[in-house]
């Protein structure tokens, strides 16, 4: 049930193997929320940028089989009422927001915070500083998770890149890439010989499309699994508001990360940067965060400790069924990037066809 990253990596492990397998997908296309859109000739990501990068080898392999993945580096920017910085936070960042030139110099501008961060904003500006944390991190912060910072976990940004080179590539993992022609194509390639069911919510009909397998894979969100039982998990949700510009080229990167508080967006995405797109028109797209209510698409599970407690009681009713296996980040409830969701399902593959 779904035809995300993880039910289209462990279907095809399946179908690889000899088994046969029933995609069930409510939406009326197959990727979840990797699924890509043509328009004026240039591959639009639906649900938010999704750029590929990872160190793990095994998966780079394993995705290579199925498509040829470009060169794109994500190096992001910021803007902060005009001010541009480049992303993640380097020795650009440091040298244009305090007019420094060495590591030495950067270091020594950090504010430093004893003891374990309480909140994020301690732990921001523990790695960053106050100048970087309230220009490029408190406002987009608190208009993503809609809440001010003090009250958000240190944890959400423990792993923020800060760098003292002059290196604007965002992310540290060895391979890089998107594929090219757009995720449809990795996920066509996965599902090849699966039979498919679009505009069906498995949900509905649960009782009667679970009668037609030996195992099912669900990758919905797991409190709906089991009807609400003990409450709904929260999320953050995301609204985006795509437009055709009549110009080549509309902001020269493909992310640019509105910092401030009052922008309404948090960033703006130019998809045809993601595949060096020379078209005549370009397609951008602003994303909102929003406050989630049962009915919306969940995006980020909001992983506070009353959220936690609730998901523990569901994940406990999980572990205790024979035929259904729960993988991918609405089942888990956990933010994943796509090369964890892609190990995940590989390891959920050898696990099931270890124990036949």
């Amino acid at each position: 049930m779904g035809s995300g990253l993880f039910g289209a990596v462990f279907a095809q492990q399946m179908t690889e193997n000899g088994k046969s397998c029933l995609i069930i997908e409510k939406r009326d296309h197959l990727g979840g929320n990797i699924y890509c859109k043509e328009i004026e000739g240039i591959t639009v990501h639906e649900y938010g940028a999704h750029i590929f990068h990872t160190s793990d080898k095994k998966v780079w392999n394993y995705v290579n089989q199925f498509v040829e993945f470009n060169q794109y580096i994500n190096s992001p920017i910021a803007n902060y009422y005009g001010e541009i910085y480049n992303l993640p936070f380097n020795m650009n960042t440091f040298s244009k927001m305090w007019g420094i030139k060495t590591p030495a110099e950067a270091k020594a501008k950090r504010a430093q915070i004893t003891g374990e961060p309480r909140n994020l904003e301690e732990q921001a500006i523990s790695l960053v500083g106050q100048d970087i944390y309230q220009k490029l991190i408190k406002g987009y912060t608190e208009k993503q998770w809609g809440r001010d910072c003090k009250e958000l976990p240190a944890f959400i940004i423990k792993r923020l890149p800060v760098r003292y080179t002059y290196d604007n590539n965002y992310f540290n993992d060895r391979y890089q890439g998107i594929p090219e022609g757009g995720y449809n194509v990795l996920i066509e390639q996965l599902l090849e010989s699966c039979d498919v069911r679009l505009n069906v919510d498995f949900l509905q009909d649960k009782e009667q499309l679970s009668s037609l397998a030996d195992k099912i894979v669900y990758t919905g969100t797991i409190d709906s699994y089991y009807n609400y039982e003990y409450g709904a998990l929260e999320y953050r949700s995301v609204r985006f508001e795509s437009e055709i510009l009549d110009e080549q080229n509309h902001q020269g990167v493909a992310v640019v990360n509105y910092t401030d508080r009052e922008t309404p967006y948090t960033r703006v995405i130019e998809h045809k940067h993601f595949e060096f797109g020379t078209q005549p028109k370009t397609v951008v797209t602003k994303e909102y965060s929003a406050d989630w209510k049962l009915g919306d698409e969940p995006y980020y599970p909001v992983n506070d400790e009353k959220n936690q407690k609730i998901y523990a009681q569901y994940a406990s009713l999980a572990e205790k069924e024979q035929n259904v296996i729960f993988g991918g980040r609405l089942a888990e409830y956990k933010y994943y990037d796509m090369d964890k969701v892609i190990a995940s399902a590989l390891d959920a593959a050898q696990k099931e066809l270890a124990d036949k």
